[in-house]
């Protein structure tokens, strides 16, 4: 009997032995299913990589079958024939240099995009290094050409002499390159200036210049081959970034000067700077100021010492967004950068419209006619720099020891004015600041620049230069952040629209499978080349930051905009599960993201089946951090935020499980219908853009 009862289970026991079963079986499904996600994921990278290598594979059989004659720039024996036959090509007559330099472009964009686009993995150093050295060498080309044509056309100005202003001038405009010249052959002292109709390009010189054997020239590029393609941040112990260009091509491109210094050491003191401008030299970039002013860099430290909760300055330095309450940090402290008074930060600001050369040469000698026969002094010197502002004697000085007012002003070398209308095909959201191009520091600096003027209605801007500079058009690379709001939906199966609302404007990018296109509405410029056009999201990317459209965070952006910063883990992992789930879950910007703290995350998600917008009252809040994720109870139109759980739901240990337990079977086989290219197309903006962060 006793042992009868011994053998007999309590009603607790029976209820522990069952919860264990119970949690047992729970935790077996758990990892079942843990696996079979891990399964599908490894299933739709492997899918993701083998589509991607096969568009990799077409790429390149179509080069291969292009059969126009073209190198194919990543084979080294047929780029190097290809430069070697160019460089030593005497053909100077201009709408044939500028074929070929349209030739060497498109040779450049496809090396650019073989260095963005291809795997990390599959590119070597030698390639990469290659590759770079090619682009060098075939920009310092172009560059020469452009100049050797330029001095093939000015030694005919007095055959191209306007009768009514009896000076020569001419404007030659291509989709990549418009330049004027201007030759100076009647020399009159009145002269005060001449205007490019044509090409909306002007300038204005002293009487000095008026009355010398000069030729002026306005070659603007829609290209920008001057600034450095990866700038790196100067500071005391950093000795250089990972990212920039080899030292080793500058000594190449110094080799390549020599070769084509074929018509004297006088020669072409234009190619000799431009072989200057065009090398990237190493040391000169690691002593290169990439900053802002001394001052904007003093006042923004000043700023930080104050205190987080201070409005941030609206400097060049950085923005401040409305609203934010103390869980909005400031940037991150780095060591300070080593700076140089004017010159240009390329982390802050980002160069706009391409470059335009401005310069100044001395007239090569004219043919003359002598009974019949037309006499030409042949010249070995080549394109010569004038020299401006001109060294000038000083008078004597009187017994009453004051110049006379004409004298004085003879010792002077009055500034150059410049006024051109802002470039086509790019978006200025603020007023364009002018830079021009230090050759020695390989830098932009801001000095030499005065009596700035910009036209609003007309789009065009003039300004004074103390000497002769090729100049560019700046821009705040973050003058679009932060944003105000955010909104990604599906339009279906494997398309999504991501809505950002700006600091200043609206930006809209559709996503279908692996490509992007971006829609931007009230806008009066000109993008057509980039508007309405699917791309891969890195050449959007760049054809967005190019244009002045930049809604694209990157390691430097917390320097210059105040961030509502967020756990780097937790920030990840919404990404990645916003996007495995962007085929039918809607999701948008919550103002209770800024209050809810750094480990933590809120965003509005909807079921959404539909292609309309969602409706407001459809939205729910879900509260996201790396250890578990929750509905909330409160709305986003609720009068304080509070971290309660909404009644009939539970805690999940991530945002992905939690949705996925509340969905029907229908609408989860369409989550697992998507395709991995749209998801990975989808992520890669989100990571992006940051949306989490710089809201």
């Amino acid at each position: 009997m006793s042992a009868k009862k011994k053998g007999k289970l309590s009603k607790a026991e029976r209820d522990r032995i069952k919860n264990e079963e119970e949690e047992k079986r729970q935790k077996e499904e758990e990892q079942a299913r843990l696996i079979a996600e891990q399964e599908e994921a490894e299933r739709a990278e492997k899918e993701r990589k083998v589509q991607e290598e096969h568009e990799r594979l077409e790429s390149k059989w179509d080069r291969y079958m292009r059969c126009d004659g073209s190198p194919d720039p990543s084979v080294p024996q047929e780029i190097n024939t290809y430069i070697s036959l160019w460089r030593e090509m005497n053909d100077v007559e201009i709408n044939d240099v500028l074929s070929q330099c349209a030739l060497a472009f498109c040779l450049i964009d496809e090396l650019e995009f073989l260095l963005n686009e291809t795997p990390s993995s599959e590119l070597n150093e030698e390639d990469v290094l290659q590759y770079k050295e090619t682009i060098l060498t075939l920009q310092s080309l172009i560059h020469s050409k452009h100049n050797k044509a330029t001095e093939e056309i000015l030694k005919h100005s007095s055959a191209l002499a306007d009768i009514e202003t009896g000076n020569m001038q001419t404007v030659i405009k291509t989709k990549d390159v418009t330049l004027c010249l201007w030759a100076n052959l009647n020399k009159n002292p009145r002269f005060k200036g001449y205007k490019f109709q044509e090409a909306g390009m002007a300038f204005e010189l002293s009487k000095q210049l008026a009355v010398s054997d000069i030729a002026v020239r306005l070659l603007h590029t829609r290209y920008d081959h001057l600034s450095p393609p990866s700038p790196p941040l100067q500071t005391h112990t950093s000795p250089s970034i990972a990212e920039s260009w080899p030292a080793s091509l500058a000594e190449s491109r110094q080799g390549q000067g020599e070769q084509e210094g074929e018509h004297g050491e006088e020669t072409d003191s234009v190619l000799v700077a431009e072989e200057e401008n065009q090398s990237v030299k190493s040391e000169g970039r690691k002593s290169t100021q990439s900053a802002v002013s001394v001052k904007e860099e003093a006042s923004s430290a000043e700023m930080k010492a104050e205190g987080d909760g201070e409005k941030k300055p609206e400097s060049p330095g950085g923005k401040t967004a409305d609203g934010q309450d103390e869980s909005t940090a400031a940037p991150q402290e780095r060591e300070e950068d080593v700076m140089e008074e004017d010159a240009v930060d390329l982390h802050q600001y980002t160069p706009l419209g391409g470059v335009f050369y401005f310069d100044v040469f001395k007239l090569p000698p004219q043919p003359s006619l002598i009974k019949g026969w037309t006499i030409t002094k042949l010249s070995e010197t080549g394109l010569q720099v004038f020299p401006y502002p001109v060294e000038l004697t000083p008078p004597q000085i009187s017994g009453s020891g004051k110049l006379e007012d004409k004298e004085a002003d003879s010792l002077t070398s009055p500034p150059v004015v410049v006024t051109i209308t802002l470039p086509e095909g790019v978006m200025f959201l603020e007023e364009p600041q002018v830079a021009r191009w230090d050759a020695t520091g390989q830098q932009w600096k801001t000095d030499c620049i005065s009596d700035v003027k910009h036209d609003k209605e007309e789009g065009k801007i003039s300004f004074k230069m103390s000497t002769f500079h090729a100049f560019t058009l700046l821009q705040d690379s973050y003058v679009n952040m932060p944003f105000q709001s955010w909104e990604l939906r599906p339009l279906g199966p494997n398309s999504a629209l991501l809505t950002i609302t700006a600091a200043i404007s609206e930006v809209q990018i559709t996503i279908k499978d692996d490509q992007c296109m971006l829609n931007i509405a009230n806008t009066e410029n000109n993008l057509s080349h980039i508007r309405g056009h699917w791309m891969t999201p890195s050449g959007l990317m760049r054809a967005m930051r190019r244009a002045g459209v930049n809604v694209f965070a990157d390691e430097h952006s917390d320097r210059y905009v105040s961030v509502n910063e967020k756990a780097h883990q937790a920030e990840q992992a919404a990404y990645e599960q916003m996007a495995l789930l962007s085929s039918v879950f809607a999701f948008a910007w919550s103002r209770w993201n800024a209050a809810c703290g750094k480990d933590h995350l809120v965003i509005q998600v909807s079921e959404h089946l539909k292609t309309e917008p969602v409706a407001e009252e459809e939205w729910a809040l879900y509260l996201l951090s790396a250890r578990r994720s929750l509905r909330l109870k409160i709305t986003e139109y609720s009068s304080a935020f509070e971290a309660d759980l909404a009644e009939g739901t539970e805690f999940h240990s991530t945002f992905l499980h939690m949705v996925k337990d509340g969905i029907s079977d229908s609408v989860l086989e369409r989550v697992n219908q998507s395709r991995p290219l749209f998801i990975d197309c989808v992520h890669k903006l989100l990571c992006a853009t940051r949306v989490l962060t710089y809201s």
